[in-house]
């Protein structure tokens, strides 16, 4: 027994970790138990704010630990203020203003803070209060979005994350066809070896095969990415139908591609290809 006092006697004021943690249980504990009500809703530390970019949602703010932050159209920015509190302020736990520090993508002029009713102070992002949503579990999580439809993720500038609408066409690196042209949902488009260019565009592919192989609607040359522009254009087909080509080829998307990324339309027949952003058919045989 006497050694082990010893010991602890000599760990203790020799390890300054362990009596940090001690300290800082005991009077947190000791505080919340004393505060009730009202601290149990206090803000948590922000940490370093970074944005982190969401495919559905948009580049969006999260805390130092990765936590999606919130903003709630019922509060105020101009001037701020909290409308969350007691019950709303355990569901989305307000963002601690005092420790915030502005990471990468965040302008740090753009943070302050808004007292709330119980004298804490909350962090604001372009004068909204953030909150952190208590459902979200992991880093990442974007439960809360659009929850009642109040409830938004925070861009940087404060507004709403908003997800950029993809470009009418571009083109992604297809880890077997190389650089590709896709479409505004992601499909891949092809080019009929049949078509026509020259002098003008005409489609081989009617009746029946438009089914399988439904057309691009056109594009407008701003909308694109990637794409080379030369040829850009669209043509009416007999059937009244204006189509989309790419250096005045018809270009088409396939029935047979069930997500983004497919590529089940490859080599169909020795007849369709996926297109290059200069128009050119991937892997078809010379001619």
């Amino acid at each position: 027994p006497t050694g082990s006092q010893n010991v602890g006697a000599t760990a203790a004021p020799g390890d300054v970790g362990d009596l940090g943690t001690g300290a800082g249980d005991g009077v947190g504990t000791g505080a919340g138990a004393g505060a009730g009500q009202a601290s149990a809703n206090a803000p948590e530390p922000a940490g370093k704010l970074s944005v982190s970019a969401n495919a559905e949602i948009g580049d969006l703010v999260t805390d130092g630990a990765g936590r999606t932050l919130y903003r709630f159209d019922a509060d105020t920015a101009q001037p701020p203020k909290t409308t969350c509190e007691n019950d709303c302020a355990t569901k989305w736990p307000p963002v601690a203003a005092d420790d915030a520090l502005a990471g990468e993508g965040i302008d740090k002029e753009l943070l302050g803070e808004v007292t709330r009713p119980d004298g804490t102070k909350q962090l604001t992002i372009g004068g909204w209060p953030a909150y952190r949503y208590a459902k979200d579990t992991a880093a990442g999580d974007v439960k809360g979005q659009g929850v009642g439809k109040k409830w938004y993720a925070l861009a940087a500038d404060g507004k709403k994350a908003k997800a950029e609408p993809a470009a009418g066409l571009s083109t992604r690196e297809d880890p077997k066809l190389g650089e590709i042209v896709v479409d505004k949902n992601g499909m891949t488009v092809y080019r009929f070896m049949k078509d026509e260019a020259w002098p003008k565009p005409v489609s081989a592919c009617t009746g029946a095969c438009l089914a399988k192989w439904p057309v691009v609607a056109p594009v407008e040359a701003n909308d694109t990415e990637g794409v080379v522009k030369k040829g850009l254009m669209s043509f009416t087909r007999p059937d009244g139908a204006a189509q989309q080509t790419i250096d005045c080829w018809p270009i088409y998307t396939f029935a047979g591609d069930k997500k983004a990324g497919d590529t089940n339309g490859q080599g169909v027949g020795g007849t369709w290809y996926a297109v290059k952003p200069d128009g050119k058919p991937v892997g078809a045989p010379k001619k």
